[in-house]
């Protein structure tokens, strides 16, 4: 089986089709998503999330304020989100959360301060973190450090594509490193070499869907049932068999987790 460690199904994106997509990950033999719900954290957008995993047996949510939404977090988006992850026990994770320098959608102070506020949140639920970061290697480690030392469930760099000093900072911080389509694609060679220096049982896959479709699906929506072809990648990188690489990367995700086997349910 396969695990997509963070996919956005629940998004626009998928609202004419929505249940073929969860048909064909099923039959690709992707048996559990780790659905992340995003948006204004003052929107539904979290309830919508919440319900998705409701209604799918398969599917577990994340929530957390993303840096382009950081200029909306405030006190009352706190409380909300965690009221709603108390009272749901399949949000497993607080995320995505982090910082977006490259884009910045929201003023860099904002979010360092609001990256800190939630990192905070989580280490009181007990949750651990799904990470964002591009074009703020350096920032997101100092937070990481300062705001989230003494944390024991730590997280995920999801879709990575930093540097090789950023992997292993993360994985001296405890963090396990996912990969996504972007491992597949042609000129990252460079990418592909820090996959192969990350610890197998420190990596899982993703398709981060509906971004960042893999090779040989590129310039089409991304969905689930193409994490197979991450793990693909994976399993060439480090030149073990397909299956060996979805067992080792499934193993990791229900370790991590918290989870057990049986809590996968076949829709």
């Amino acid at each position: 089986m396969f695990i997509d460690s963070h996919a956005h199904v629940d998004g626009p994106e998928f609202d004419r089709d929505r249940q073929q997509v969860m048909d064909r990950a099923r039959e690709a033999g992707v048996d559990l998503i780790l659905n992340v719900g995003t948006g204004n954290p003052h929107s539904d957008a979290f309830e919508q999330a919440v319900q998705f995993g409701e209604k799918h047996a398969s599917v577990y949510t994340a929530l957390g304020t993303h840096p382009h939404d950081a200029r909306h977090y405030d006190d009352s988006a706190e409380q909300r989100t965690k009221r709603l992850i108390s009272a749901n026990p399949k949000v497993i994770a607080w995320g995505e959360i982090g910082l977006d320098f490259h884009y910045d959608n929201s003023p860099r102070e904002v979010q360092i301060e609001v990256f800190g506020r939630q990192l905070r949140c989580a280490e009181e639920l007990n949750l651990p973190v799904i990470i964002h970061t591009r074009e703020a290697e350096s920032e997101t480690i100092e937070i990481l450090k300062s705001e989230y030392p003494g944390a024991k469930r730590r997280g995920v760099f999801h879709c990575f594509s930093g540097s090789l000093e950023l992997a292993k900072a993360a994985l001296d911080l405890g963090f396990l490193i996912s990969f996504s389509g972007i491992l597949t694609f042609k000129k990252a060679e460079d990418l592909r070499t820090i996959a192969k220096y990350v610890p197998l049982d420190r990596v899982l896959i993703e398709t981060d869907c509906p971004y960042l479709s893999p090779v040989p699906y590129r310039g089409r929506r991304n969905e689930p049932a193409h994490v197979v072809e991450v793990a693909r990648g994976l399993s060439e990188v480090h030149q073990i068999p397909l299956e060996q690489m979805a067992q080792l990367t499934c193993t990791n995700f229900l370790r991590f987790f918290e989870l057990q086997t049986n809590q996968i349910s076949q829709e």
